[in-house]
């Protein structure tokens, strides 16, 4: 719970790059085998995709969706005291890829760390900003969620292949006007429910070897079933936790912006959530599920759509490998979002 004696902490802008590269169903389709255009598009509600260039690793792309929102929030890379990056598909096992997101924005005061809780990893990501922030009053934090997955995606498992692309979102998090920014975060995982997300080999356990990559286990899998089970059982209950510790009805919510999974998911998660008056906040028809990126991917959309307004309560809900959850509440001003450097 927020301690009501520290400063206000919310967002003060926020920012996306999407590669250029759009790949839609069609080519799937002529990659992937045993599926149609209408089998992906029934069951995902995903009509493209975009995927990094040959040159373009995660630091690029999370340096540029952080350009953004240094932009919107009206401050420099000097400006920065700490740089989060939410990533599972860094530029290298080490070193983290924040150090390489300083170094290509210039952000020479900020220290740099890396969080991998997969595609829930933005949100905690976001707890750990505020944690900064509240400590260290007047700090800025960039908070960074970004992934390429179309690097090791097995194009002979239909149930991965036709999901997943690649982005990255960012926010610069910062103390707001009382009353505003971040009203409460909520997080937990499931370890036991561990291997319903994961890349097998390439760590510690199973190094990388030939052996490992002639077998494909280099590749990302994920038992879409049990996904969704898990989803539906661990997400809702979360979420009225989180509003009913904050005082918050589900009728006050005016924005719901999910984790970008599958489009037919949300559908059905929004609706077990009681979540149907809320706006639904949806990218993945043209981006597909961006990972760590697609809270903020689709956030920045929002914002920049005109779909979240002045004092609107916005609801971020993100799950993911591990598993992972994380929800966060918060009432939205542009003037926050907008704010300029003093």
């Amino acid at each position: 719970m927020t301690n009501s004696t520290a400063p206000a902490v919310g967002i003060l802008g926020t920012g996306s790059y999407l590669p250029v590269r759009e790949v839609d169903n069609e080519e799937i389709v002529a990659r992937v085998p045993d599926i149609t255009v209408d089998w992906i598009e029934s069951r995902t509600a995903i009509y493209t995709r975009r995927y990094a260039a040959a040159d373009e690793a995660t630091s690029d792309l999370a340096a540029k969706a952080a350009r953004a929102a240094l932009e919107r929030a009206g401050l420099t890379p000097a400006g920065i005291d700490y740089i989060i990056v939410s990533t599972s598909t860094g530029d290298f096992p080490q070193p983290p890829t924040a150090s390489l997101v300083q170094h290509l924005l210039g952000a020479q005061n900020a220290a740099c760390f890396d969080v991998n809780a997969v595609c829930a990893g933005f949100v905690y990501g976001l707890e750990l900003a505020r944690g900064l922030v509240t400590a260290n009053p007047g700090a800025r934090a960039l908070v960074i969620g970004a992934d390429v997955y179309s690097r090791i995606l097995n194009y002979d498992d239909r149930r991965t292949a036709v999901l997943l692309g690649d982005g990255a979102g960012a926010v610069v998090v910062g103390e707001v006007p009382a009353g505003q920014g971040i009203i409460d975060i909520a997080l937990s995982t499931h370890g036991e429910a561990q291997d319903l997300i994961k890349v097998p080999a390439g760590g510690s356990r199973v190094p990388t070897s030939a052996q490992t990559v002639a077998a494909g286990e280099h590749f990302f899998t994920m038992q879409g079933r049990g996904v969704r089970d898990f989803v539906m059982d661990n997400v809702p209950p979360m979420l009225h936790k989180l509003l009913a510790r904050a005082g918050v009805e589900l009728a006050d919510v005016d924005c719901f912006v999910p984790h970008q999974a599958n489009g037919v998911l949300l559908g059905q998660l929004a609706e077990r959530c009681g979540l149907t008056r809320a706006r639904t906040h949806l990218v993945v028809g043209k981006y597909g599920n961006t990972g760590s990126a697609s809270v903020p991917v689709a956030l920045d959309d929002a914002v920049r759509a005109g779909a979240i307004g002045a004092g609107d309560v916005v609801l971020l809900s993100a799950f993911g490998g591990g598993m992972s959850v994380g929800s966060c509440l918060l009432r939205w001003t542009p003037a926050a979002a907008e704010r300029s450097t003093p």
